[in-house]
């Protein structure tokens, strides 16, 4: 699939025929301006440790936290400040409801959105219109495109001098169900997913600057009960494509959505769980919620430098 730009213009004009729109069953309301109270998070500090913990979203600005399985706004503005300067330029090629998009523009960094759903970018825009004084950047400095991650034909070859982006959940949320999109990594199996993030992984290595960094939140996920590892074997692929691993962050997972009968009674204690039958006999068979996700940091290497013991994969540990 190829990029093709979704301009301002065309938001305005997707309003005058739709008051919302549809994303993983859930309908969102657009074209309605409500008042900002604060364009910045109150009592901001860069994060100094290898685990974040957001228990609320954040909600300044235009920031919401219905767009489901978005990545909060804290998390994004510690990798932008932390990791790019005013005025470069933020890549996120899965930007779903726009959150990285929104600290763009209020840090001051020009963006790049990228996203296979039209619905997603028509929300971006919706999000994206406010003004702002200061540091703030314009509608101008922001670029919004449809497209497949794995094909950023319209984005030259090192060009992007921050890649900070959050993968679909693997099968888990359809974000496209609503309408076809082929390509949509969101739908596919869990090899297909990996085998997705690998091509995602070299355009990456494409686009980016030499001596710049990559983010990427992803999530493990569980099938027929067992943990699958699905976030070390995406590492393993922006590996195999160039990167250097720079951190691993375990970010808290908050607000994890449990159902079904056999949650019921957890509460007890091992003893009267083995005591009782036949809860007792699946006590050790039921598995742990999963609470966290891994936020890798890659670097792309600078051009001649010499890497050392640090290798393009992990064989060297």
């Amino acid at each position: 699939m190829s990029m093709f730009e979704v301009k301002f213009n065309d938001y305005l004009e997707y309003l005058k025929y739709h008051k919302k729109i549809l994303i993983e069953g859930s309908e969102l309301e657009i074209g309605i301006k409500k008042r900002i109270e604060r364009y910045q998070p109150e009592e901001f500090k860069l994060e100094e440790t290898t685990v974040w913990s957001f228990p609320e979203r954040g909600t300044w600005a235009t920031h919401r936290g219905d767009y489901r399985g978005n990545w909060p706004p804290q998390l994004v503005r510690n990798l932008i400040l932390r990791y790019s300067r005013p005025g470069e330029i933020v890549l996120d090629q899965m930007c779903g409801g726009g959150t990285t998009l929104i600290e763009c523009k209020l840090l001051g960094r020009r963006a790049v959105g990228v996203d296979i759903n039209f619905e997603a970018l028509i929300l971006c825009w919706d999000r994206l219109n406010f003004n702002i004084g200061g540091e703030g950047v314009s509608q101008a400095d922001i670029k919004l495109y449809q497209g497949d991650a794995r094909n950023l034909n319209l984005i030259e070859d090192e060009s992007v001098d921050l890649i900070a982006t959050h993968p679909p959940y693997a099968s888990i949320i359809k974000y496209s169900r609503n309408r076809s999109s082929n390509g949509d990594l969101s739908k596919v199996s869990i090899e297909g997913f990996l085998e997705g993030m690998k091509e995602v992984a070299k355009e990456s290595y494409r686009v980016l600057k030499p001596g710049r960094y990559c983010a990427i939140l992803v999530g493990d996920t569980r099938r027929h009960r067992h943990y699958v590892p699905l976030a070390f074997r995406v590492m393993q692929g922006f590996l195999d494509a160039g990167f250097i691993l720079r951190e691993d962050v375990i970010k808290h997972q908050w607000k994890v959505r449990k159902s079904g009968e056999r949650w019921k009674g957890l509460a007890k204690t091992a003893e009267e769980c083995w005591a009782e039958e036949p809860f007792g006999k699946r006590y050790w068979t039921d598995f742990l919620l999963i609470y966290h996700e891994h936020l890798f940091v890659f670097r792309k290497p600078k051009k001649g430098e010499v890497l050392d013991k640090l290798s393009n994969s992990m064989k060297w540990w």
